[in-house]
């Protein structure tokens, strides 16, 4: 997990091919005034997920204590202010169902080993190893979610 401001992305463009293109898609778009949606930015390879809901309780969000094997995801707070639970999933034991291939997410029945908040302009890097709850917190979030192929 890598946790920053956008303002410092291109220190993490060499973690994988495909960040410098999906940091730049961040850099460059209008996120504010850009509509809720999915958005394909490599076919197949990266997406931009915009989303606008309002924040949930950590009880919530914990029902969906999730993470990826064939994604990374970049979450980025575009306005309001999100907190989210991360643990390692090593460390998770009790999956909440089956892994999904077609969405590409596992659950688990865990609780975080830490919880933090990011704010406008900041970022987080979940790679398939962290388990995240994400969406916590009070009033509207909207937020980016890059979706990275391995």
């Amino acid at each position: 997990m890598v946790i920053d401001t956008l303002h410092n992305a291109a220190r993490y463009e060499s973690l994988h091919p495909l960040f410098k293109k999906a940091l730049d898609y961040m850099r460059q778009t209008d996120l504010l005034n850009t509509a809720a949606g999915t958005y394909s930015v490599e076919e197949n390879t990266i997406k931009a997920i915009i989303s606008e809901a309002p924040g949930k309780k950590q009880e919530t969000a914990l029902e969906k204590f999730e993470c990826h094997n064939r994604f990374i995801d970049i979450q980025y707070v575009i306005s309001g202010t999100e907190q989210m639970g991360w643990k390692p999933r090593p460390d998770c034991k009790t999956p909440n169902g089956d892994y999904n291939p077609e969405k590409d997410v596992q659950f688990f029945k865990e609780m975080p080993d830490l919880y933090f908040t990011l704010h406008p302009g900041q970022f987080v890097i979940f790679f398939p190893e962290d388990v995240h709850a994400p969406m916590i917190g009070d009033g509207i979030i909207k937020k980016l979610v890059m979706k990275i192929a391995l």
